[in-house]
């Protein structure tokens, strides 16, 4: 008997009905009994000195349960944070950022604590802040982070440089080039934007606690926690209801500590839910300063690149500092470099902590690499994606000196890219074309577990560890764990989000989904296979070795039978289970600059064709194409989901989307009303996507990870096709109506070429 394939189609997304119906419950509407409700106190300024706090009129307010200061906490106040422990739960001495709290108010009711919120009187002074790279390294720049919180051997210790990174190989100095192409770039601060807010929650249970949060990684909330609060992870329970959206701002602990201690001193539950206004002060991505410097010969070869790269993290580390070590380890791109040499430095600033965000720091290096090899093209005559295949790493070629070898044919995304977008084919007058590629490390390390259940009328119980923020990871493993067992979709129920019932998970970030989690769920179901295959030769009278379980059939020497008619069998009148255990493990490797190599790329290639209007600098993109390395895509239109859903957000930061801070380092344009992100008016009037797919993936079925592969490389493509459309050079994004008709403005009163 043959069993339904079930990888390589579409079927209906599990929770999508849910989802789009508005029925699937969030965190802020999990009804709670006795919940007290939180609201933050801060002041108007992005860096200031709390001189005193009054909290009396606040405490007088009918439904004020407890407002909290940095006094009522354990002394010295506790920090906390992924990298560095250097974020205190609330601001002690002086607010570091705009939105900082300074206090928090938990009352019986929303109104209550609104209303207790504003009659917190604080007096403060403001203190000079620095808001920019260049404020930040400034001789006598005042210091962001104080030099007790840094190890006495901290090179930087003195200084808003939290650290400074040099990858390097061949003689970037001695190299001969025929051209030398040095550009500097820059890339603003972008807020991730879910539509769901930042919310947490927490209530003591017995004699531990229990924290509910929008979090990505509910079991390094879990150890984080558990160490802050001096408890036994067997204390600490962590519920992650699946969040609408996250985009790696949800990736770490922000407000829990916060929310768990109020619990603790209340001995009730409380809740936080953010506006959108304070989401935007909780996170962002970082913005980048480049410099590139790049060698070619005549026949534009690449002979050597010279990136300096500076990062602008913000008030705390959080985990941006590891986005910088990340992004620029690979920052030279997809390419074969003979020599090479990255200078990445975090800058800490008076501004929001920056935090992951889709892409992790590579769009930014990209859009200085990218353009600056557009360049290189216009200078020496090259077509643009001839300079990029002559250039390209082909399968098996390294493209980081002993690492982890390109993995693909990725030749063929950028030719398929070329195709669908009809690259050299007459352009109607005042249209461009551009394409850039993108390539991003896959996780490094990680360490995913999960459980499968095999009951009694054959349908499963898949345990995972992982968080569905939008990736669509339980149809994928849905889809896994119904295709090695047999059985339709529909008898599959995927269960995650709650640390005492579900195993490990590290985290869910870096595309690592299918492959880690994907591989340890199929482990399980191949255990269980195991487990069939010794029933069935039992039951059979027939050796092991004459016994085949594959994807939900059991062939034995006779006739074929399913794995559900197997255990119903063998299971017999007291009925039961099957129980399989599966883990997929990736080693830390000592010595390497990242702690180990990726496991696969992420490779994009994106191609746009647009328009400029010159009287209003607005641009209208006619076609957008996204071609992606998949290995295999399991659901496709998932993957296609992704990839356009990732080329939209990178349409925001690339045409719209900036935070604007003012002297003050205030932001000013916080909120959906004047911070712009793309909307149906602003869609590509076509979009394509499509996948390379060779089965060369180390996830299931051949598969790697998607969905940060469409963002990474839009920024540089639009630049390209603005360039080629108006002859002009646009560096600095985002390319937003006015920037762009200034500096068609500038380049046509200068009358020269850019290049």
């Amino acid at each position: 008997m043959t069993n339904e394939q079930l990888i390589g189609i579409s079927p209906h997304r599990v929770g999508g009905y849910e989802r789009v119906t508005g029925s699937l419950r969030y965190l802020a509407d999990l009804p709670f009994e006795d919940v007290l409700h939180v609201k933050l106190v801060t002041i108007p300024v992005g860096r200031g000195r709390i001189v005193s706090i009054d909290t009396s009129a606040a405490e007088a307010v009918p439904g004020v349960e407890l407002v909290m200061t940095a006094e009522d906490l354990p002394q010295p106040v506790p920090r906390y944070g992924p990298q560095y422990q250097d974020r205190p739960v609330l601001a002690v001495g002086e607010t570091k950022f705009h939105g900082e709290p300074v206090a928090a108010v938990a009352a019986d009711s929303k109104d209550a604590a609104e209303e207790g919120a504003r009659l917190v009187h604080v007096e403060y002074e403001e203190l000079p802040g620095v808001y920019s790279v260049s404020q930040a390294l400034a001789p006598d720049a005042p210091l962001v982070r104080e030099p007790e919180l840094r190890p006495e051997d901290d090179p930087h210790r003195h200084s808003n440089l939290l650290s400074e990174r040099v990858f390097e190989w061949g003689d970037v100095d001695g190299a001969d080039a025929d051209i030398v192409i040095d550009e500097r770039y820059s890339f603003p601060m972008i807020t991730h934007f879910a539509i769901e807010p930042h919310a947490f929650a927490a209530a003591p249970v017995d004699d531990g606690i229990a924290i509910w949060s929008t979090i990505q990684h509910p079991y390094l909330l879990q150890k984080l926690m558990a160490q802050l609060l001096g408890m036994p992870l067997s204390k600490v329970r962590v519920f992650a209801p699946d969040p609408g959206g996250g985009f790696g701002g949800k990736q770490n602990i922000k407000l829990e500590p916060l929310v768990a201690l109020m619990a603790l001193e209340t001995g009730r539950p409380v809740r936080l839910v953010l506006t959108l206004d304070e989401s935007f002060q909780a996170n962002r991505r970082t913005s980048a300063e480049f410099r590139v410097r790049s060698g070619f010969t005549l026949d534009g070869r690449l002979v050597f690149q010279d990136i300096h790269s500076d990062y602008l993290l913000g008030a705390y580390a959080d985990i941006a500092d590891r986005v910088v070590s990340k992004s620029q380890y690979t920052a030279a791109g997809p390419y074969k470099v003979p020599h090479c040499r990255i200078t990445a430095r975090s800058i800490l600033s008076n501004t929001t902590p920056a935090m992951a965000f889709r892409g992790f720091g590579t769009p930014q290096v990209n859009w200085a690499v990218e353009s600056n090899i557009d360049a290189a093209a216009r200078a020496l005559g090259i077509d643009r994606a001839e300079i990029r295949l002559r250039n390209l790493a082909t399968r098996g070629e390294e493209v980081v000196p002993n690492d982890t070898p390109a993995d693909g044919l990725w030749h063929q995304t950028v030719e398929k890219a070329m195709e669908l977008v009809g690259w050299g084919e007459p352009l109607p007058e005042g249209h461009g074309r551009g394409l850039a590629v993108g390539i991003k490390s896959s996780a490094t390390t990680g360490l995913s577990y999960s459980t499968v259940r095999l009951l009694g009328d054959g349908s499963v119980l898949v345990y995972a560890g992982t968080s569905d923020m939008g990736q669509g990871a339980r149809t994928i493993f849905a889809q896994i764990a119904a295709n090695e067992m047999g059985v339709p979709m529909d008898m599959v129920t995927v269960i995650m989000g709650d640390t005492a019932v579900v195993p490990y998970d590290q985290q869910t970030s870096a595309s690592r989904s299918t492959v880690f989690m994907g591989n340890a769920i199929m482990r399980a179901c191949r255990d269980i296979q195991d487990q069939v295959r010794a029933m069935a030769a039992t039951a059979e009278g027939v050796p092991r070795d004459q016994v085949a379980v594959e994807e939900g059939v059991v062939s034995l020497p006779n006739r074929d039978l399913s794995i559900v008619e197997v255990v119903t069998t063998g299971l017999g009148k007291l009925g039961g289970e099957l129980i399989g255990n599966g883990m997929f493990r990736k080693e830390v490797e000592p010595g390497h600059p990242l702690g180990g190599s990726p496991a696969f790329y992420e490779f994009n290639c994106t191609a746009v064709e647009l328009s400029v209007d010159e009287e209003t600098g607005h641009i209208t993109i006619h076609k957008h194409i996204i071609v992606g390395d998949t290995g295999r895509s399991l659901h496709p239109k998932q993957v296609g989901g992704q990839d356009e859903g990732a080329a939209i957000m990178g349409l925001g930061h690339t045409l719209m989307e900036h935070m604007i801070y003012d002297e003050h380092g205030v932001i000013r344009n916080l909120g959906a009303i004047d911070y712009r992100i793309p909307t149906s008016m602003d869609l590509p009037l076509h979009m394509e996507s499509a996948a390379i797919e060779n089965e060369d993936g180390p996830g299931p079925y051949g598969s790697k990870g998607v969905s940060e592969g469409g963002l990474l490389a839009v920024q540089s493509a639009v630049g390209s096709a603005v360039a080629d459309a108006t002859g002009v050079v646009i560096r600095d994004l985002p390319l937003t109506p006015e920037h762009v008709w200034r500096s068609l403005r500038d380049a046509r009163a200068n009358d020269q070429p850019d290049d």
